[in-house]
């Protein structure tokens, strides 16, 4: 990890502490995510959430009855904070919280029945360690367990910032610590594994609602943060329907087979 990035999400650990803030400040968005990852979660898994932060999102799928979640992070004060969760839940023996690097983990080969990232590869500052950290999450998956990648894409924000230019709307950017993943290297990486995959577009309408229709309809800068009444609007329609490639937040969804 570059020495900016690791730094920046230890200030969000020790700014917002157990608040989903320090992940994120797009509450909505962070729902989407657990509820779309939670979806491949069962009774009796052992689930790995690999870039857990301070463990907000990994804590809503206990209520699965899973056998256990381990949730690994870089940022050793992130895992600070995480531990306060497991502590202040009541899940104690469910729940650990460790520090760990995606590039490599130190769990053996298949020994997970679900494990997911969340925004959690765009952390990594080039494409060869992203494939890494895929391939890590890969092999300690078990055979016949679920891989997803909950991510931040390049291809629906340049849609995005297509729509936006049809207004004279400024263009949406990444931010310096995150490096989205381009869809067509990760699909062509797949197949050149022999890996089949689902796309689950969980975010298009929520997207076009927030970051397009929000600033032509209100004056964003009235509501601050993500308090937008529009937002909520348009995450409650996102539940029902989805799609339009708009979402820059998809999770590409892996069934390990034997290779």
């Amino acid at each position: 990890m570059t020495n900016h990035i690791l730094e920046f999400w230890n200030l969000q650990a020790d700014k917002f502490g157990t608040s989903h803030s320090a992940s994120w400040g797009d509450n909505y968005a962070i729902d989407l995510e657990i509820q779309t990852i939670g979806q491949h979660v069962k009774e009796g898994d052992r689930v790995l959430d690999v870039g857990c932060a301070n463990g907000y999102s990994a804590i809503h799928h206990i209520d699965k009855n899973v056998s256990s979640i381990t949730g690994v992070d870089f940022s050793e004060p992130m895992i600070r904070e995480a531990q306060k969760t497991q502590t202040e839940s009541g899940f104690q023996d469910k729940l650990v919280f460790e520090v760990g690097d995606v590039r490599e983990l130190r769990f053996e080969n298949n020994t997970f029945d679900v494990v997911y990232t969340t925004r959690t590869l765009i952390n990594l500052p080039t494409w060869e360690e992203q494939k890494q950290g895929i391939s890590e999450c890969i092999r300690v998956c078990k055979v016949g367990g679920t891989i997803i990648f909950c991510e931040a894409f390049w291809e629906p924000l340049v849609l995005l910032n297509s729509l936006r230019a049809v207004k004279a709307l400024p263009p949406l950017i990444e931010h310096d610590f995150n490096r989205y993943l381009k869809k067509v290297n990760l699909e062509k990486y797949f197949l050149s594994k022999g890996l089949e995959f689902e796309i689950e577009d969980f975010s298009s309408i929520y997207y076009l609602g927030s970051r397009f229709l929000r600033e032509l309809v209100t004056i964003p800068e009235d509501y601050p943060g993500f308090s937008n009444p529009i937002n909520s609007i348009f995450y409650n329609i996102e539940k029902d329907y989805s799609g339009g490639g708009f979402g820059i937040q998809q999770a590409y969804v892996i069934q390990k087979s034997e290779s």
